[in-house]
C-alpha cells in the first residue's frame, strides 16, 4: 500500500508531463503582494493638525466627562472606536511605529483588557486568530 504523499505525487507527475494547460489546479492562486505599500494621496498638513487638535480637545473632554461619572451613549462609542481603529490602522500600515497608546498612560492594564477582549469580540475573532495573524505579520 503506498502512502497517501505518493498517492498525491503520481497524478502530479502525469499532469506534468502533460503541460501546464492540463494540470488541475489544487487551490487557488495566492493573491500578490507589492513590496512597496500604494502610493497615498498628497496629506494637507494643516488639516492633519486641526484634525489632531480637535482629537485631542475631544480627549480631554471625555476625560472630564468621566471625572463628573458621565458616559456615552452605545453609537457614540461605537461610532468612535470604528474611527480610532481605522486610524490607527491606516498609520501602521504607512508605516507608524507609534503605540495607540502612551506606555503607562491613562488606560489601565485592565482597560486595556476590557477593550481588547470586546474589540476581538465584536468582530467575531478570538484570541487564537490574533496570535495566529500576528505571527504571519509580525505585528
Amino acid at each position: 500500500m503506498s502512502s497517501p504523499k505518493a498517492a498525491l505525487a503520481k497524478p502530479a507527475r502525469r499532469a506534468k508531463r502533460a503541460g501546464p494547460a492540463a494540470r488541475p489546479s489544487a487551490r487557488p492562486a495566492k493573491p500578490t503582494r507589492s513590496a512597496k505599500p500604494a502610493a497615498e494621496p498628497p496629506q494637507d498638513n494643516a488639516a492633519d493638525a486641526a484634525l489632531s487638535a480637535q482629537a485631542s480637545r475631544l480627549a480631554a473632554e471625555l476625560e472630564r466627562g468621566l471625572s463628573a461619572g458621565r458616559t456615552l451613549s452605545s453609537d457614540a462609542l461605537q461610532a468612535l472606536m470604528a474611527a480610532l481603529c481605522r486610524s490607527y490602522s491606516v498609520q501602521v500600515e504607512a508605516g507608524s511605529k507609534a503605540l495607540p497608546l502612551q506606555e503607562r498612560g491613562g488606560a489601565t492594564g485592565t482597560d486595556v483588557m476590557i477593550m481588547a477582549s470586546a474589540l476581538l469580540r465584536s468582530a467575531n475573532l478570538a484570541v487564537f486568530e490574533l496570535g495566529m495573524w500576528q505571527s504571519w505579520t509580525g505585528r
